[in-house]
């Protein structure tokens, strides 16, 4: 069954689930960033909300000491969700997508390791993506502004396509009259010498 306290949803479910207008702009979103299903979407957008909201606690001084308030900024600068010049204020301006684009997959796609979002995918999971070397197989793999300088193929690939060799076109002969087969000899009858 597994421990209760590790199995826990790591995204909460929208609130508006049927509405025709979040459908579609989630949609757009999966389709734009190459995401499995709208569980990957809702982890992202649950992740958002969480910074929101504890930048909310921050600005609105309940659990405010700078302390917090630098950790909590210096987090978000290194896997390039924040600027240096940035601040708790700015974070309430945080989108889903500037998190997507973090994600292993996409900047694999950005760098032109893959033709597509959906190659990108692929040569992730089936292990041809290194991290600074090692391989790393997840694609919503939250990638480090140190880290996206490393990566590169764990393994050689050639995903570049072959170039079509143009087909030549077959000989094409002309019927001929069909040819006879070879008929047995036939043996001529003995003439008789007065005939």
């Amino acid at each position: 069954m597994g421990a209760p306290k590790r199995n826990r949803k790591k995204y909460e479910k929208p609130k508006d689930m049927w509405s025709i207008e979040r459908i579609k702009s989630d949609g757009s979103l999966i389709e734009q960033y190459g995401l499995r299903d709208m569980r990957e979407l809702w982890k992202a957008q649950t992740e958002i909300g969480r910074i929101r909201r504890n930048a909310r606690l921050l600005l609105s001084g309940e659990s405010g000491s700078e302390n917090v308030r630098e950790r909590m900024l210096a987090r978000l600068q290194r896997i390039g969700l924040a600027r240096q010049e940035s601040t708790v204020d700015s974070l309430l301006d945080l989108k889903e997508s500037s998190l997507l684009e973090r994600r292993l997959q996409t900047v694999v796609f950005r760098k032109g390791l893959a033709r597509s979002i959906k190659q990108a995918r692929q040569l992730t999971v089936h292990g041809f993506i290194a991290v600074n070397g090692r391989k790393v197989n997840r694609p919503g793999y939250i990638v480090n502004v140190t880290e996206e300088a490393g990566i590169g193929y764990y393994r050689p690939i050639d995903i570049m396509p072959k170039p079509q060799q143009a087909e030549q076109p077959a000989q094409q002969t002309e019927p001929s009259a069909p040819v006879p087969a070879e008929q047995p000899a036939q043996q001529a009858a003995p003439q008789k010498e007065g005939e």
